[in-house]
């Protein structure tokens, strides 16, 4: 029989590092792409399997498409180690014809295959810092709404909202908001990604003024800030806007 190693994924590995093989395998996340007819793409990963029947380790190409799972035997591969077996597998499905290189849709505004699969990488709710503050907000006794508009009529929405004390907060990433500390311009497609960079960052003031003329009170937290002080400054407002004693905290 073939070695673990030449064929099953590492002990803990998680969705996101799973994919992440995938990606480095197949050469990029676009190149995991299965054409479904209009446009559209389904993302596919490579499965290998060893039969004791044969003892040979055999790879099938998977995606979903329309809620169902659908499975495509590429062919054996041979190599000593699970990536370069991946790898392999890859090469042989892209010269099969069975996955294609992603490309952009006509009404995309991104630079590039590359930027859009950046942009849609990017998760915009519950991301770990978010939920790493809610939680901190929560065992200070405050409660609160989650990604909603603070005025229903401004196209804005908030990470974290106060409604009774009228105090907004925004949990900003530091490279897609420009962290001063953080944030390092791309190599790749420089003046997109700057200008996008730029963009996000007067769309933020906007929003600042926006709310601050309608009585909302606008809190922004770095990603890389510490949970717990953000949070104490956070908790700091709401309760000096809503005259909460420090010994009470039940916020709606």
């Amino acid at each position: 029989m073939p070695p673990d190693r030449a064929w099953k994924p590492r002990p803990g590995m998680n969705r996101e590092a799973r994919a992440a093989e995938q990606d480095r395998a197949a050469g990029s996340r676009l190149a995991r792409a299965v054409e479904c007819g209009e446009g559209r793409y389904a993302r596919a990963s490579i499965a290998l399997r060893v039969y004791r029947s044969t003892r040979r380790i055999r790879a099938y190409l998977r995606w979903s498409q329309e809620g169902e799972t659908q499975e495509r035997y590429v062919g054996e591969v041979d190599a000593e180690t699970r990536a370069a077996n991946l790898a392999q597998a890859w090469k042989m499905a892209h010269a099969a014809g069975y996955v294609t290189t992603e490309t952009l849709p006509p009404d995309s505004w991104a630079s590039s295959p590359a930027s859009r699969a950046v942009m849609s990488a990017n998760k915009g709710r519950d991301t770990k810092p978010e939920k790493l503050l809610r939680s901190a907000l929560h065992r200070r006794g405050l409660r609160y709404r989650v990604g909603i508009r603070p005025v229903p009529d401004l196209r804005r929405t908030a990470d974290v909202v106060f409604t009774k004390a009228r105090v907004a907060v925004f949990v900003d990433g530091c490279y897609w908001h420009g962290c001063p500390e953080h944030h390092r311009p791309a190599k790749k497609d420089a003046t997109f990604w700057r200008e996008k960079i730029a963009g996000n960052r007067a769309r933020d003031l906007e929003t600042n003024e926006a709310l601050r003329d309608a009585g909302w009170l606008v809190i922004r937290v770095w990603e890389h800030q510490d949970p717990d002080e953000a949070a104490q400054e956070v908790s700091r407002a709401v309760r000096s806007r809503q005259h909460i004693p420090p010994s009470t905290g039940n916020q709606g």
